[in-house]
């Protein structure tokens, strides 16, 4: 099953396990149980620690297997066969479970282990989506420390009939006790805060006790981690403050063109930004969105969701994009429920299904052809004349016999049945006729949002909301930098992002030299 080159990468990490690890296998016969079998007989064979029993359990699902140690409370299953981006997540369950402790704060740790109550979790996953690894090793990690929590992950492609029955039209979607917990993306802080109603006030009232800082970066992607990283080195005191840390990034498949890295995935890009952020001195405040910017004399304030306020003496605004919706009605009703914005995650959800792609550029054909191969059919609608994809891109698509391509085509609503998209109603603006498809999912592809409403009334936005920058990163409120694909800088990409991170935080730097007073010594000295 696995190939000696992986097997002996395994063999290594779970050389690190300190305490004995039962896999408890429930199979039926089909091949799925035995693809599962041979995995774990690989897994098995490869340390002394791991022992494996088999059964046919009625009322567990099949295939599945669960994880558990003798003499320690763990309830952690996995439903399918765990490979592609879900492969870590079972590396890592196994060493948890095995007592190597996790890469984890202690005080979330130990928030984990008071919670109180019963809590039966259900993740749906698919393994193209990565977005789901973080919330299956979340709530692993949950239910290896309490005894009070429990957690299956389902891959929905061996199981289509619950996904069916439970209407799961985007992953991960995570089930408690029974009922939809979240979807999407979620990290343990975010889980532990929905359970904890404490928690995010806690964390409010640790923030708002902060020292000011001498940048505070607000936004935790690409541009964002580089300012962070060149300030530390700077010796000035630096924050960042990010909803996500990583932003985008963890939404994208694959990165081809980061120079010098042939070829790497957006979760584990970035894993290494904040990896290396956090070589430095720089608080990191994450999971915290910035609602308010106000000036108040020498300082900046950055007022929060949670009702914490930070203070900087300069502050670079790295806040970045978010996928741009249609704005139709019905959009917001059925999302999650068939409107869906990333392919790689919910596409393996339509298999032998009929699916619109909103959006003619990259980002919409190249959708549209890894959906080809998936789904019944594509049919790619675009408001323009013309597609704007490359055209290595356009020949692929026009070659593939289960796609129609519609032009000139503007969406105008998104029909469903009360719980899932049944269509969606477009206009010729050739023709001045309204049309409708019928279809099981829409995918949105229409580019990008800057996350800059907070800032209106600020700082100097254009047109499209972006935030207007000087070749150094400066806005118009003297003190206040911008980076990143919130700004006016054109070409939005992972590389230019970084450079103009780093550029922002030496002119930010360059600021604080020229405005600060000079310390007594210093003006005795002058």
């Amino acid at each position: 099953m696995l190939d000696d080159a992986l097997k002996s990468q395994l063999k290594a990490y779970l050389e690190k396990v300190v305490r004995p690890i039962e896999i408890r296998a429930n199979v039926d016969d089909s091949a799925k149980s035995k693809e599962m079998v041979a995995l774990l007989e690989d897994i098995t064979a490869l340390s002394d620690k791991i022992a494996l029993t088999q059964a046919r359990d009625a009322s567990e699902r099949a295939p599945s297997f669960a994880l558990t140690s003798p003499s320690h409370d763990i309830t952690l299953r996995f439903a399918g066969i765990p490979l592609g981006h879900e492969f870590t997540s079972l590396i890592l369950a196994l060493l948890q479970t095995g007592g190597h402790p996790p890469r984890v704060e202690q005080a979330i740790l130990d928030q984990i282990r008071d919670l109180d109550g019963e809590f039966r979790f259900e993740t749906y996953f698919s393994l193209s989506c990565q977005n789901c690894p973080d919330v299956v090793q979340a709530l692993n990690l949950m239910s290896i420390l309490n005894p009070k929590i429990s957690h299956v992950a389902v891959d929905g492609a061996v199981f289509p009939q619950e996904v069916a029955d439970r209407q799961v039209m985007s992953v991960p979607t995570v089930y408690l006790n029974g009922e939809v917990f979240g979807q999407g993306r979620m990290e343990v802080e975010q889980i532990i805060a929905k359970l904890d109603a404490g928690a995010a006030k806690r964390a409010a009232e640790k923030l708002a006790d902060l020292e000011p800082f001498d940048v505070l970066v607000v936004g935790g992607g690409p541009a964002g981690a580089a300012s962070a990283i060149y300030a530390a080195r700077k010796g000035i005191r630096t924050g960042v403050v990010a909803e996500r840390f990583g932003g985008q990034v963890l939404d994208t498949m694959a990165i081809e063109n980061f120079i010098s890295v042939p070829h790497t995935e957006g979760p584990a890009f970035a894993s290494a930004l904040e990896a290396h952020v956090k070589d430095y001195p720089v608080e990191i405040m994450n999971l915290q969105r910035a609602e308010k910017l106000t000036p108040r004399g020498d300082l900046f304030e950055v007022e929060l969701a949670s009702g914490a306020t930070l203070k900087s003496r300069t502050l670079i605004l790295s806040t970045g994009a978010r996928w741009r919706q249609m704005g139709v009605p019905g959009e917001d009703q059925y999302r999650n429920k068939g409107v869906a914005y990333c392919p790689h995650c919910d596409g393996p959800l339509f298999k032998g299904k009929d699916v619109a792609v909103i959006g003619g550029g990259n980002s919409g054909v190249e959708a549209a052809i890894d959906l080809a191969g998936i789904v019944k059919h594509v049919t790619l609608i675009e408001f323009d004349s013309k597609l704007r994809a490359d055209d290595v891109l356009q020949r692929k698509l026009r070659s593939l016999s289960n796609v129609r391509i519609i032009l000139s085509a503007k969406s105008t609503e998104v029909l469903g049945d009360g719980g899932k998209v049944t269509g969606l109603v477009y206009e010729d603006r050739n023709k001045d006729e309204k049309h409708t498809l019928v279809l099981d999912g829409i995918f949105v592809q229409i580019g990008l949002l800057p996350n800059t409403e907070w800032l209106k009334g600020t700082v100097t936005l254009s047109p499209r909301g972006e935030i207007v920058v000087d070749h150094h990163g400066q806005t118009s409120l003297p003190g206040v930098f911008a980076a990143g694909d919130c700004t006016t800088v054109p070409y939005k990409q992972i590389v230019i992002a970084v450079g103009e991170g780093a550029k922002a935080s030496l002119a930010a730097f360059d600021h604080l030299i020229r405005t600060s007073a000079p310390t007594e010594e210093e003006a005795k000295a002058a």
